[in-house]
């Protein structure tokens, strides 16, 4: 509600702090998901006031606020200095990793114009960004499968998808579910022969991939330097540490850039060229990217990175040790998933979430079984040893708790059901009638929803999640 008369700063900033009170944490490293931490406050708050600096300059005129565009430059050309690119390299910054997607999707479609409906070929681990830009923009998606022990997408597959109307093929640098980097040299190389755009979505792995090779890992092909890669993603906000909203795509040409763009003259305002999805925007989120880059450094990203790579190889080795727990695949970046042979690891996620930590659950999908998912960052390697801890004890409170109960038969009632036909209070009495509280305070568990999730498929499933949305919205 809109109060009558304005509030002070000091009342509304301590109302945030009361609504904040039941959020995850975003420092220190226990939440393994959704927030990266240097574990160098000064480099955030560095970032947060370089954000502020630039929170009012709109991004929407160029020729307005030119000092948008000299920080664009430099952020893009630090990009492309990492990933086989060079000074002119084209490329855009955008609020996130979903937008550099768009992008790209769109500049395929407009560079590659075919009868009918266009298509991409994307791998089931790749990120769901590429559905939702299918689904924006009017393309069609072919799903290829991964190879079930490494989780790398399979090239012959892909080979296969490949029709008269594909216009782009897509590749993960890593994919996400299980932090493996696709073959993008072999997928690159059969787009080409096709005629076929490529993007790799390295919107988690641009910024990390290159560091960790440094750092002593191996790493992969991914980037431009590949033949056959036409653009390429990069989230900032990610391991670049730089605060929410930050990403670039880069592309292979300037054409192929000009073809991400939109321009309107058919009206009779002000004129209309975007770069970006959005219009009217802060370049608040490109200050901060621009200063955390520039606070930290070459030397800055390798030590974080050395330590990234060592929190990682400990908790691989860790993990490995805890009876019932096995990791998915050999993670070429920081991104670990495991999953349990006699613990649910939905269960084991709720354990671990009252000890004060964060595991990120998976659903089973394409044979890929239930998992939990651990985001590595530079902040871990202080504190992996007590996230070790809490995933063996987590492991063995679960274990004799047993699996998430969820009654006979709801899963298959709820996949009858006619969702839409359901308004939110009926739907909300629903969750209720199995134990599941909506809108309420706390971090709640998430067991049992998670159970009955897994054992539905995807369209009821997606189903039910915009539902969820809905009553937590109200």
């Amino acid at each position: 509600m809109l109060p009558e008369n304005g509030r002070s700063a000091g009342e509304l900033l301590a109302e945030i702090s009361l609504l904040k009170r039941h959020d995850l944490q975003v420092r220190g490293g226990k939440v393994t998901a959704y927030v990266y931490d240097t574990g160098r406050p000064e480099v955030h708050d560095t970032a947060a006031r370089a954000y502020f600096e630039m929170l009012e300059v709109n991004t929407l005129d160029p020729t307005a606020f030119p000092s948008a565009v000299a920080m664009e430059r430099q952020v893009v050309g630090a990009v492309a200095g990492l990933l086989g690119g060079g000074p002119g390299t084209p490329g855009i910054f955008t609020s996130g990793g979903t937008e550099s997607i768009m992008l790209a999707v769109k500049a395929a479609r407009d560079a590659r114009p075919v009868a009918g409906r266009p298509r991409m070929v994307v791998p089931v681990t790749a990120h769901p960004a590429f559905h939702k830009a299918a689904h924006y923009l009017g393309l069609e998606v072919t799903p290829v499968p991964v190879d079930p022990a490494t989780f790398r997408a399979v090239p012959e597959a892909v080979a296969e998808a490949i029709g008269p109307d594909t216009v782009l093929v897509v590749a993960s640098a890593p994919s996400y579910p299980q932090g493996v980097v696709d073959p993008v040299a072999e997928i690159a190389a059969i787009a080409a022969g096709r005629g076929v755009l490529c993007h790799v979505d390295a919107c988690v792995g641009g910024w990390l991939l290159p560091w960790l090779a440094q750092a002593g890992a191996s790493v992969p092909p991914f980037d431009l330097s590949v033949p056959g890669v036409t653009s390429i993603s990069c989230d900032l906000h990610k391991f670049g540490y730089a605060p929410k909203g930050a990403s670039v795509v880069l592309f292979a040409d300037p054409a192929l850039r000009r073809a991400a763009y939109f321009a309107s003259a058919a009206w009779p305002g002000y004129t209309v060229i975007n770069a970006t999805v959005q219009s009217s925007k802060s370049a608040g989120p490109l200050g901060g990217a621009w200063a955390t880059l520039n606070a930290l450094g070459r030397e800055g990203y390798l030590a974080l990175a050395r330590d990234t790579l060592t929190a990682t190889r400990r908790l691989i080795e860790g993990i490995g040790a805890i009876p019932g727990l096995r990791v998915l695949g050999e993670p070429d970046s920081s991104l670990v998933a495991f999953a349990g042979d006699d613990v649910d690891v939905f269960v084991l996620s709720d354990e671990a979430r009252e000890l004060g930590w964060f595991l990120q659950p998976q659903l089973s999908y394409a044979g890929i079984p239930a998992n939990l998912h651990v985001t590595v960052t530079g902040v871990t390697l202080a504190g992996v040893e007590a996230m070790l801890e809490v995933i063996a004890a987590s492991a063995r409170a679960a274990r004799a708790a047993g699996p998430a109960r969820v009654p006979e038969g709801l899963a298959e009632i709820l996949a009858g059901l006619d969702l839409d036909a359901l308004d939110d209070a009926t739907f909300t009495e629903l969750a209720a009638s199995v134990g599941v509280e909506l809108g309420g305070e706390g971090q709640p568990r998430m067991a049992v929803v998670n159970a009955v999730l897994d054992a539905l498929p995807a369209t009821t499933r997606e189903a039910i999640l915009t539902r969820f949305l809905s009553v937590i919205y109200g």
